[in-house]
């Protein structure tokens, strides 16, 4: 095992529930149950820590809503990708002076990616008192422990040192619904990608056990879980700094192996490290989506060396040709920055003419974001909000035409969807999704969610299918 890996003992976790039983007998005294709010911005990785803070509460005896003048605990799990995320953070947490007035003893924390910057982590010192918690991802073990300190001290706490990360097994969750699951199976990245401030916040690459990952997944299909996506800033990378012998497509095909009914997903795939394999794994076993996530961030290859993507557009067309190969009806997603500093009008036009040749079933299309640290944040960058604004319109347009076109040869075909909640309207009351992640309308009993039904296309737009549920 690599040795720079750092693990958590169990022992350190336990003592951790400890604390949990101590915080149980303070806050439940007297036969009131109290309440904390839990609000999370950013990935699906803030949204699998976030099941670890809610399950820590729950260990406390805390009840748990989403109205901040009635909870006692708010904890803001916040991102740090782009600078819109955290304007909104800031935002909230200022408006939650207005809770704290009318219950003082109120306690708020904020957590996650944005305060691990230590610029942020000093901005919320200052200019937000209402704050009285703050700690980064790598400090969410022990959150019991700071939350106790702020109980017990009455001061303020910062818990924001600078680390590389740890693994920590056996921390209580609370997952949100009963269908889809988030089972993180490696933190942090290696990559340093020249405008993406993970590495510095999440920490390098740690990787979970194999056999604590398989354990997991086998007790979410057990508890009835049909939807389990793997979790990693870079799933391709997962078990290089394990000496287990199992990577990746080892590890699909371990859990494809759990007996049941259920789909296997994954995100996010860095381009330069999807195999051959992976895509013959994702082929020949009958669990796992065809889907994948393939973040191209560009289609110019100047563009992209600058990035530090480390594969140029060819080699990304050919990965999306040999995935396709193995699976003809793989649904292809991807992320693409506009207006990275530097970025020609040459450059973009090298992107839109890779959108038109791979085809992308859906694209999450961003306006480049300059983040403090990063190498991007101190190139050149001439060219005005405007000018990227007017590249950002065009490339949404032949994104939704391409969606709608792909989405239109959908209808009258049937297909297997899981229906995963309900919509709260009247026409189309229940959201199913396809094998390949597209959301599907359906009418139907609600009793129906958590199943897998066979539905034919009726209709389709550029962002959602429309189906008929078949009988028999």
């Amino acid at each position: 095992m690599n040795k720079e890996r750092k693990v958590i003992d169990i022992q350190q976790i336990k003592a951790q529930e400890q604390i949990c039983a101590r915080i149980f007998e303070q806050v439940t005294d007297g036969g009131r149950r109290p309440l904390a709010m839990v609000d999370t911005y950013g990935c699906q990785q803030n949204e699998a820590d976030s099941e670890k803070i809610r399950g820590y509460l729950a260990e406390m005896g805390y009840g748990f809503t989403q109205d901040e003048f009635q909870a006692d605990v708010i904890v803001i799990n916040t991102c740090a990708v782009r600078e819109h995320a955290e304007m909104r953070v800031l935002g909230n947490v200022g408006a939650l002076n207005h809770s704290k007035k009318n219950k003082p003893q109120q306690i708020i924390a904020v957590c996650g990616c944005m305060v691990q910057q230590q610029h942020m982590a000093e901005k919320i010192k200052k200019s937000y008192p209402v704050v009285d918690l703050v700690f980064g991802p790598h400090e969410l073990w022990r959150f019991p422990e700071l939350l106790e300190q702020v109980m017990t001290r009455h001061k303020r706490v910062f818990a924001t040192e600078n680390s590389n990360g740890a693994v920590a097994e056996g921390i209580p969750l609370r997952r949100d619904g009963k269908v889809k699951a988030w089972l993180s199976i490696m933190y942090g990245c290696n990559n340093f990608c020249s405008y993406c401030i993970v590495p510095y916040v999440r920490g390098r690459e740690r990787s979970r056990l194999p056999e604590d990952i398989v354990r997991e997944a086998r007790e979410l299909v057990e508890q009835g879980y049909k939807d389990i996506t793997l979790l990693g800033q870079n799933v391709n990378s997962y078990g290089k700094d394990l000496d287990c012998g199992v990577d990746f497509s080892d590890l699909i095909r371990m859990i494809n192996d759990i007996p049941g009914d259920f789909l296997i997903r994954f995100m996010t795939s860095h381009p330069k490290d999807a195999t051959e394999k992976l895509f013959q794994t994702m082929a020949a076993c009958e669990k796992c989506a065809h889907h994948i996530h393939l973040p191209v961030q560009s289609g110019s290859d100047r563009i992209l060396k600058v990035m530090n993507r480390n594969y140029d557009s060819a080699k990304y067309i050919r990965q999306a040709e040999l995935a396709r190969s193995y699976m003809p009806d793989l649904v292809i997603t991807t992320d693409i920055i506009v207006g990275f500093p530097g970025e020609t009008e040459e450059d973009f036009e090298d992107t839109i003419r890779l959108c038109e040749k791979v085809r992308f079933d859906a694209m999450f299309t961003f306006i480049y974001s300059k983040r403090v640290g990063t190498p991007a944040a101190s190139m050149p960058d001439p060219y005005t909000r405007e000018d990227k604004q007017k590249h950002f319109d065009r490339l949404m347009e032949v994104s939704n035409r391409i969606s709608a076109e792909k989405h239109k040869e959908y209808e009258g075909k049937s297909f297997r969807v899981l229906v995963d909640g309900e919509t709260g309207k009247d026409e189309y009351n229940l959201s199913s999704r396809t094998n390949g992640g597209r959301l599907v309308h359906l009418k139907g009993d609600p009793a129906l969610v958590g199943q897998f039904v066979k539905v034919k296309i009726t209709a389709s737009n550029t962002w959602a299918l429309y189906g008929e549920i078949e009988n028999g």
